[in-house]
């Protein structure tokens, strides 16, 4: 692009009293002139907030990526958008992740940005940065937060993913809540997202699979030296992109995506990854399906060891090789021509990458597990789809046929979960209902439902469990997720009742609820009405026009994009 050309010059190369405005107030900072004068500006779309403690380091990453910018040449300037925290934000940052997506659409469309670069790490923040640039579609990068270190109990690694193992275990009084004061102190001891593969690091995986960061992006830990010369280099990089015209389009093409689902599944990737992918693609225009998760996955197997699907963390897969080391087992696989931003194919950038520790990133001829990727399941239960995480999931669950034991939404399996008295089986079914994108609203992580105690403490450790919801990443077990149209809409899943028989078919990727057709439409035509939509602000805009699970939960009139083009003055 030629520098005359810049999308910024339409601020500040203008004469009179429009550019007199655009360029005197940027000044107060001590910004000197020549910066105006054929630069490119480089947005930094910043995430950074202590309420969302796995970002809370990128005020660091940013300089570094200031300091790549202006080493190459162009005008960097920082900006904050809504940032959420998935630790922290009730009642679940997934009900927030479209409208942080429309803050940085707006932001980008509206500032004389010539490219941006990404900083997100914790769950939402990575997809919705990346949904909200997708429909502007200037050239832009990605650059993750990085993970924090192993955590440490007792001479032993653990992280988030063990949470849910010591939760259970405190409920059994297996041990004491002195015990997980101890656990909660060493589970998290530096900054960054989990250190495990779960959404955070699936997503910084999808976005380099993608080909929206520089090689190496998804793996590195958010304390290693490393992750700042990345910074550095991805802050270089931008400026080059910005002269080359290279957009998201260009490099978000149905291929890219193929990759994506071809790598998560080898890496055992959150569920949650489904969702997310299915909104960008919306966002970029690209046409991609739930199917596509099946069969795009086919014969492709588990190759990294990886807590909560393995026994390792994302710090030893960094000494391991990385997501290149992945990609190169994977070679085969992928669609090695697509172009990623640093404008190179995903094929050149890993040719000379190696694997270091087998037993963290295995080889195609002898994986982790044979078996792997997200199953998406159709049936009269779900008839738009539901998924389940093969490789978190137990096998002798794979064919199972059992009764329900309903809770008609979250406060009722809180009420009813500890109950001595709950008729429940280790061949059970729990359905969780009402926790969907309008139900909620949002989808919580609440699709790893905790076990009936008198079954824990029976030895029990996996049931079938079926909610319109989503699970946390860093979750296990055999849940199936996401069941759509959820039961707040109308779905199959609001009409089951206690002792309802249903079955679970995964190779044959089928989950259906045993009644008579007849009987599923009585029940459907008599069924309560939801009464939960709110009165006011976001959340009713959110109810109001949240698209269902198969679809990635985006807002209908925020698929696609409004382009770069800004065409009225402020003054």
């Amino acid at each position: 692009m030629e520098l005359n050309n810049l999308r910024s010059r339409n601020w500040f190369a203008r004469e009179g009293k429009d550019g007199i405005i655009y360029r005197a107030w940027m000044k107060n900072q001590g910004i000197p002139a020549h910066h105006f004068e054929d630069k490119p500006v480089i947005g930094i779309c910043n995430t950074w907030s202590e309420l969302t403690p796995c970002n809370a380091h990128f005020r660091e990453l940013a300089q570094k990526v200031k300091n790549g910018i202006y080493e190459a040449g162009g005008f960097p300037v920082e900006f904050p958008v809504m940032s959420t925290g998935e630790t922290l934000i009730k009642p679940t940052a997934m009900l927030y992740r479209n409208l942080v997506s429309m803050d940085v659409e707006e932001s980008i469309r509206a500032n004389p940005l010539d490219g941006v670069v990404l900083l997100c790490g914790c769950d939402k923040t990575t997809p919705s940065l990346v949904m909200g640039a997708c429909s502007v579609d200037i050239p832009t990068i990605v650059v993750s937060g990085g993970p924090m270190l192993t955590g440490k109990y007792r001479g032993t690694n653990i992280s988030t993913s063990d949470l849910w193992r010591f939760s259970e275990a405190q409920r059994m009084g297996e041990i004491t809540q002195k015990d997980m004061q101890e656990v909660e102190a060493g589970m998290c001891r530096s900054a960054g997202h989990c250190g495990v593969m779960g959404t955070a690091s699936t997503m910084a995986c999808m976005v380099e699979s993608l080909g929206l960061s520089l090689p190496g992006n998804a793996a590195i830990p958010a304390v290693d030296s490393n992750r700042r010369v990345l910074a550095h280099h991805s802050g270089m990089r931008i400026v080059e992109m910005v002269k080359e015209n290279l957009t998201l389009s260009k490099i978000l093409t149905r291929e890219a995506f193929e990759n994506a689902i071809i790598v998560n599944t080898a890496i055992g990737g959150s569920t949650n990854f489904v969702l997310h992918l299915l909104a960008i693609a919306g966002r970029i225009g690209v046409e991609l399906t739930l199917d596509d998760m099946n069969t795009l996955a086919k014969d492709i197997p588990l190759l990294l060891n990886l807590q909560p699907s393995g026994e390792y963390f994302m710090e030893d897969f960094y000494y391991a090789g990385g997501l290149p080391a992945v990609l190169k087992e994977l070679d085969k696989h992928l669609r090695g021509n697509v172009i990623t931003v640093n404008g190179s194919s995903i094929k050149e950038n890993v040719v000379s990458s190696k694997t270091y520790d087998t037993r963290v990133i295995s080889p195609m001829e002898n994986p982790v597990n044979p078996i792997s990727g997200v199953a998406v399941l159709k049936g009269n239960l779900c008839p738009d789809g539901a998924v389940l995480k093969l490789s978190a999931a137990s096998p002798e669950l794979m064919k199972h046929k059992g009764q329900a034991i309903v809770f008609e939404d979250i406060d009722d399996y809180k009420n009813r979960i500890n109950d001595p008295e709950l008729p429940a089986t280790a061949d059970s079914v729990l359905v969780l209902k009402q926790v969907g994108p309008v139900g909620y609203p949002g989808m919580p992580e609440v699709g790893n439902l905790g076990l009936p105690p008198k079954l824990l403490l029976e030895g029990v450790r996996d049931m079938v469990r079926i909610s319109d919801g989503r699970m946390s990443g860093t979750g296990f077990g055999t849940c199936i997720l996401h069941v759509s149209p959820e039961s707040a809409v109308g779905g199959p899943l609001a009409i089951v009742r206690d002792g309802d028989w249903i079955e679970l078919d995964v190779p044959a990727r089928s989950l259906n609820l045993l009644l008579s057709q007849d009987e599923i439409n009585q029940r459907l035509a008599n069924r309560p009405q939801f009464n939960g939509i709110v009165d006011r602000g976001y959340v009713r805009l959110h109810q109001k026009h949240v698209e269902q699970a198969h679809l990635g939960a985006d807002l209908d009139f925020l698929k696609g994009g409004s382009g770069s083009k800004v065409t009225k003055d402020s003054h």
